[in-house]
């Protein structure tokens, strides 16, 4: 059976033609001759009907700067149309399995696995699994958030047509608005004109779950609820506590960004807390007019009545107002008094809830008088999806981390205490400890005044801090109540954070921390020693106290964009899994709980990829039920802009790691041979040496920038932070998002893939043999991943377009540098296919499908960027186009960062 009208490649026919067909209204019949021109010879070569790609770079070469600024434009819209398209198809491929029951993976298999086990171990799997995305503001949304508007009402379109019986007048009425949006597309600006403001991108993030995550979050537990019963039927699932939670760094973020001031925090704040309370009031009046039921018909449960009864005494005037207006109506009395009060959370007048668990329990409480009445399938539908989505979202919509790096935190300390004549600049580690101990532990010393006597930096930093303790008064504390420390190298980072909170009045030992302390782990260095910091920390008198304080719950933040640009691909994914687990090891020796935080980016190069696939390769030690994780720049957009997509990311994220969980508890784990673990440290070692030997090669800094766009990158309005930490031109001051976006336009990905060949031939040329490896990837979960994750970088690689761009590097950097790349290129192709036994490097048909799509209609961006590149002089025109190829070439390959 067919659920839909139309299929992918009828949707991008069509929108492609109406594109062309504003293209040439808008411009001209010339340029659009000049693009179809282009598009032709470029598909040619991909077919073998061209022996190179001369036409096509000829034909870009001759065109005038006006014409270029148009083909880019033009591939660029047309990208950004087709990645519409295929979300569409991924949701026909979302409901025709759901249909079918053959989805593959998601809540059907977790009812399956959860069948297997007796009602006492489901429930606790219930009770350990949290799962909590974290969207971050990282620069990698390349997109204007007006285009992306125009594009989600491209969207909408598209699923009318596809899922609507329409008749032909309403048909016609929907492409007409079809062709309507793509000609205001055309003529709307492509690239921002100005950079975007923390605030800007605190609302873009903002905007996601007030409008798509805040109802299908909701849908996504409800129907794990009923895979639950339906594996369990005498179990009580709508009594467990939220499984999904999610927070932001979005107007939080300190690291790097100087323009994430208080005042920023304050208003992200704000607006997050004026958007969810807008969302329940708006629900609660649709409740109300749902529940219509007479009281004579009803028999009030004792709970209902006490809710009702505080519920008035804290609303009397409004109480009153509604016994006149609903005299026979006890549900609509009891929600009017409930809407008042969330009305109230945020102003002046009294009454308001002081918490959100407040408002959930009201509502179960009318959820359960329904059902004392007879009415189940009314609270199922009406009460308890609500209820959720307030467990779920509390009354800060997405509570918020803080984060700085640990340098600034130390200077500040040092600031502070050099006003008690105390040198703690001077000091060794040890003595830090100490002093830090003894000061939160005993009598503050030290104050958070401003001052002439404190720097710049310590003068933000205090500011944050004193504006903490406003946070905790205003918003409360569940609002903003973690604190992340880049780069941590030593217990002392994590204790000066500590001490600076105690300043502030967050914490008050041993009863009271408001602030989980969170280091992140980022650096070799760091991941090695990470059994020493935490170990110190759990062992030290204040920090254990602040643990004892926030429930013996230690969240330790893996970092995997520095760890790659550090050590390249195969290295990092190996410190990070091993790491991962002694950090497993040593908090159960300690008696802590352990939650990892895991710092993934959009691209496969800074950890990405399917959330679900990664969370069953992480290592069983480290399913203790809480995973928590970064979302960010495009791959938000991509994830969780459509509803459909972002209920079935949602439901996949939820089966992984209840399944994860599951498993860990049962000791049903996979076996890690020892030969194994030896052939990643062997593999691990020898990718390493590699791909720090190509870095630390005399020229590659000078390679890199010109034979890719970074210095265009680098300009651009992306986002607000700056893309390097200081301005100095070396691979390790550059930040990771900058670095692997290069990569990405230039079509080489290296950070993808680069060293990994390098890596296995010396574990096979130290003993090693192809079949071990095949085992591995056979058996062992984390090996798979890590490779299906090469595999696809690499098959998102053109050599060929990376040699445009080599070209363009002085002769004799390109002669040293990419010859090299070349050959660990193709010798990484050749061992993946030996390893996984398959000729093609993706293994999902979809996505080779996509590739073969999309590849003939990038390679003119790149040719058109390089050309540009090549030239001294631009003209504004040509300015305006470089920019537009570097966006059309982030939406063709679908990813920057």
């Amino acid at each position: 059976m067919s659920f839909d009208a139309r299929d992918v490649g009828r949707d991008i026919r069509e929108l492609a033609a109406l594109l062309g067909e504003v293209l040439e209204r808008q411009t001209s019949t010339a340029a659009f001759d000049a693009v179809e021109e282009v598009r032709r010879d470029s598909i040619d070569y991909r077919q073998g009907n061209a022996p190179t790609r001369d036409s096509v770079r000829d034909r870009l070469a001759g065109l005038d700067p006006e014409t270029k600024r148009t083909v880019a434009r033009a591939y660029a819209a047309y990208f950004e149309l087709v990645n519409v398209a295929e979300e569409r198809e991924r949701v026909r491929a979302v409901r025709r399995g759901r249909a079918q029951g053959d989805l593959g993976d998601g809540l059907d298999r977790t009812a399956e696995a959860l069948a297997e086990v007796d009602a006492d171990t489901a429930r606790q799997v219930l009770d350990d699994v949290r799962v909590i995305p974290t969207f971050t503001a990282h620069p990698t949304e390349a997109r204007r958030k007006t285009v992306k508007s125009k594009l989600r009402h491209v969207a909408e379109i598209l699923r009318d047509l596809d899922e609507r019986r329409l008749t032909d007048a309403e048909l016609d009425g929907f492409e007409r608005d079809l062709e309507s949006e793509v000609e205001t597309l055309w003529s709307t600006r492509q690239v921002r004109p100005r950079r975007p403001t923390p605030t800007d991108e605190a609302r873009d993030v903002r905007w996601y779950l007030e409008n798509t995550l805040f109802d299908v979050a909701a849908e996504a537990e409800e129907a794990l609820a009923q895979r639950v019963a339906d594996a369990h039927p005498d179990l009580d699932a709508t009594d467990a506590s939220s499984t999904l939670d999610f927070r932001s760094w979005a107007g939080s973020d300190r690291d790097g960004n100087p323009f994430v001031t208080p005042e920023v925090t304050s208003e992200t704040l704000d607006a997050q807390r004026g958007a969810v309370l807008d969302r329940y009031t708006d629900a609660l009046a649709d409740l109300k007019g749902a529940l219509s039921h007479e009281g004579e018909r009803l028999s009030h449960t004792a709970e209902f009545r006490e809710h009702v009864a505080a519920d008035r005494d804290a609303v009397p005037t409004v109480a009153a107002d509604a016994d006149e207006r609903y005299p026979e109506e006890p549900y609509r009395r009891a929600l009017t008094a409930i809407r008042a009060r969330v009305e109230r959370v945020d102003d002046l007048r009294p009454g308001g809830y002081d918490d959100p668990e407040e408002l959930a329990a009201s509502l179960r409480a009318v959820a359960a008088d329904l059902r004392a009445n007879g009415h189940e399938t009314t609270a199922a539908e009406r009460v308890d999806p609500l209820v959720r989505r307030v467990e779920t979202f509390g009354f800060s919509l997405a509570a918020l981390d803080l984060r700085d790096h640990r340098e600034n935190h130390t200077e500040t300390v040092g600031d502070v205490l050099a006003r008690e004549g105390v040198d703690y600049d001077a000091m060794d580690e040890s003595e830090r400890v100490a002093t830090l101990t003894a000061s939160i532990v005993d009598d503050s010393v030290g104050s958070l005044d401003g001052g002439d006597d404190l720097s710049e930096t310590s003068e933000r930093v205090c500011d944050r801090f004193r504006a903490l303790a406003d946070w905790h008064r205003e918003y409360g504390e569940e609002a903003i109540d973690a604190y992340c420390i880049s780069m941590t190298e030593e217990p002392s980072h994590v204790l000066e954070v500590l001490y600076l909170a105690d300043l502030s009045g967050v914490v008050d030992l041993p009863d009271h921390c408001g602030l989980d302390v969170v280091p992140l782990l980022e650096t070799a260095s760091a991941l090695a020693n990470a059994r020493d910091i935490l170990g110190t920390l759990v062992e030290n008198e204040a920090y254990g106290a602040a643990l004892s304080a926030r429930g013996d719950l230690q969240e330790v933040m893996l970092g995997y964009s520095d760890s790659n640009k550090e050590n390249g691909p195969l290295a990092a994914a190996w410190d990070l899994h091993r790491n991962a687990r002694r950090l497993a090891e040593v908090a159960d020796d300690l008696g802590v709980e352990l939650r990892l935080f895991h710092g993934r980016g959009g691209s496969i190069s800074r950890g990405g990829g399917p959330m679900n696939e990664a969370m069953l390769a992480l290592p069983p030690e480290t399913a203790t039920g809480e995973i928590k994780f970064t979302e960010q720049g495009e791959a938000i957009a991509e994830k969780f802009a459509n509803p459909r997509v972002a209920e079935r990311e949602l439901e996949q994220m939820l089966d992984a790691q209840v399944r994860a969980r599951l498993r860990a508890l049962r000791g049903d784990v996979p076996e890690v041979r020892e030969e194994w673990e030896s052939a990643m440290d062997a593999a691990g070692e020898g990718a390493r040496a590699a791909y720090q030997d190509l870095l630390e090669t005399d020229g590659f800094v000078e390679f890199f920038e010109t034979a890719t766009p970074i210095t265009v990158i680098e300009d651009l309005n992306m986002g607000s932070r700056p893309a390097s930490r200081s301005g100095e031109r070396t691979v390790e001051d550059l930040r990771a998002i900058p670095w692997v976006f290069s990569w990405t336009q230039s079509r080489a990905i290296l950070p993808g893939w680069f060293s990994s060949a390098s890596g296995l031939d010396a574990y096979l040329d130290d003993g090693g043999d192809l079949d071990t490896l095949r085992e591995m990837y056979d058996e062992w979960p984390f090996f798979r991943t890590t490779v299906d994750h090469i595999a696809l970088s690499l098959a998102r690689t053109e050599l060929e377009i990376a040699a445009e761009y080599a070209d363009l590097a002085p002769d004799h950097l390109r002669a040293e540098f990419f010859p090299r790349i070349e050959a660990e290129y193709e010798r990484a192709v050749e061992l993946v296919r030996e390893i996984t036994g398959r000729e093609e490097l993706v293994r999902r048909e979809w996505l080779g499908e996509s590739l073969e799509r999309r590849n003939p209609y990038v390679d003119p961006l790149n040719l058109l960027q390089v050309d540009l590149l090549s030239r001294t002089h631009l003209t504004e025109a040509e300015e305006r186009a470089l920019r537009l190829t570097v966006k059309g070439i982030a939406a063709g390959m679908k990813n920057t960062g």
